[in-house]
């Protein structure tokens, strides 16, 4: 709009000054032409050229004052210019910051008035912003003080659920993030995404609480089916068994069931890859990341790897952008135990309890692609100190264990059998 008003004045002042130029150059013409008029006549032509002297005078400051407003256009467009690309410049650097550390990253983009401090704007800019790290924003809407829970709340009524079934529904909320490892974060966005599923499809389930502890379920079969690391694979009849019971003491429709198990048996989750960070792993749900030094099996050398828990496996890698492991650890009858090494003080140790001296079933990428037995009888692994040893062997320990979906449906399905009973007493 600005640049169409500087080239309707440039255009005007140029029109003026022509014209009365032109106007100009006719008057000296007829005054050459009529050179034998009267004294009276005379006079008059004088008349005429003092007003013409004038009023080219008044033209030539009509000019300059229009060429002082199209200077100060012109000004006023390279500020606004400067003001956006510098507008542009923090925005992208509030995303980074964001992708590092989420609190920081949102501070600074409302510091910087370009994101409002309120949980509807924040969450549509989570939801509809392209670069940001799916980790990070699934870390930020799983914390748990209330602001953080408003926009929890707005993030999921962004999403609209109406006339999906709950595979197709997850689909969609579990592709706009990535859910934390902790238990207490996953569990306030599951319950989240379960109010709002029942919310946009209100015949579907009786309670949140079955949409709840369905949702997990169906996560959990996604595991099981798609893991090759998970021998035992869930089939449809123990799928509905574990279901038994879920809607307020009813059984769910077995049709409802089955075709939730045909629909992530035929097509798993797709788990988003990290847009705003080196970080592009495809592990769903890790229980604890982060660098270690592991020591080589034959060359008795140390090397940092990138380690991911999860699944009751234990992988590395040697950069965060790979998308395959160096190695696979199963956990399975596996045992972990803090362990000193000389000049590595925070170290721990995965080992076979019961079967001593034998190579612990695992497997590694050789340098030319190829995929072959692990050479290790134990696995050393050191940390950057105690805290962090003694939080990677808990994790392990918890992973080997038990998986934390299972406490939480536990939890919920108590929850419900308790109802039950208080109803019917």
């Amino acid at each position: 709009m600005r640049h169409k008003l500087t080239e309707h004045l440039m255009t005007f002042s140029t029109f003026i000054f022509t014209f009365f130029s032109l106007s100009v150059d006719l008057m000296t013409d007829c005054q050459m032409v009529l050179s034998g008029f009267t004294a009276d006549e005379k006079m008059e032509l004088e008349s005429l050229k003092m007003y013409k002297k004038h009023l080219l005078d008044d033209i030539q400051k009509l000019k300059l004052e229009i060429d002082s407003v199209m200077a100060e256009v012109l000004s006023f467009e390279s500020t606004e210019a400067e003001e956006r690309s510098m507008e542009k410049k923090q925005f992208f650097n509030g995303k980074k910051k964001f992708n590092m550390d989420p609190k920081k990253g949102i501070n600074y983009l409302v510091d910087n008035k370009l994101l409002s401090r309120s949980a509807g704007c924040i969450a549509e800019f989570l939801y509809k912003e392209e670069g940001l790290n799916k980790t990070a924003i699934g870390d930020f809407l799983g914390e748990r003080d209330e602001f953080h829970l408003q926009t929890l709340k707005a993030f999921v009524e962004l999403h609209e659920f109406s006339d999906l079934n709950l595979v197709q529904a997850l689909r969609q909320f579990l592709w706009s993030f990535r859910l934390p490892g902790e238990a207490q974060k996953i569990d306030r966005m599951m319950e989240a995404f379960a109010k709002r599923y029942c919310d946009c499809n209100v015949s579907v389930f009786q309670s949140t609480d079955t949409c709840y502890i369905l949702s997990f379920a169906i996560i959990m079969l996604n595991t099981s089916l798609h893991n090759p690391n998970v021998k035992d694979k869930t089939t449809l009849e123990r799928f509905v068994s574990m279901n038994r019971g879920i809607n307020n003491g009813e059984d769910l429709p077995r049709d409802l069931l089955s075709k939730l198990y045909e629909s992530i048996r035929n097509e798993p989750f797709k788990i988003p890859e990290d847009d705003g960070l080196d970080l592009t792993h495809t592990f769903f749900n890790p229980d604890r990341e982060g660098w270690l030094l592991k020591l080589g099996g034959r060359v008795k050398t140390w090397k940092r790897r990138w380690f991911i828990l999860t699944d009751s496996c234990l992988y590395y890698f040697e950069f965060t952008a790979d998308k395959e492991p160096r190695g696979i650890i199963p956990l399975e009858n596996l045992s972990v135990r803090e362990v000193p090494f000389p000049r590595k003080p925070f170290c721990l140790e995965l080992y076979q309890p019961n079967s001593r001296g034998q190579k612990i079933k695992a497997c590694k990428t050789e340098t030319d692609g190829r995929v072959v037995e692990g050479k290790h009888q134990s696995y050393a692994i050191c940390a950057a100190s105690a805290e962090e040893r003694d939080s990677w062997i808990a994790a392990i320990r918890a992973s080997m264990t038990k998986d934390p979906f299972y406490d939480l449906v536990s939890q919920r399905k108590k929850k419900l059998i308790k109802q039950n009973q208080n109803q019917q007493d």
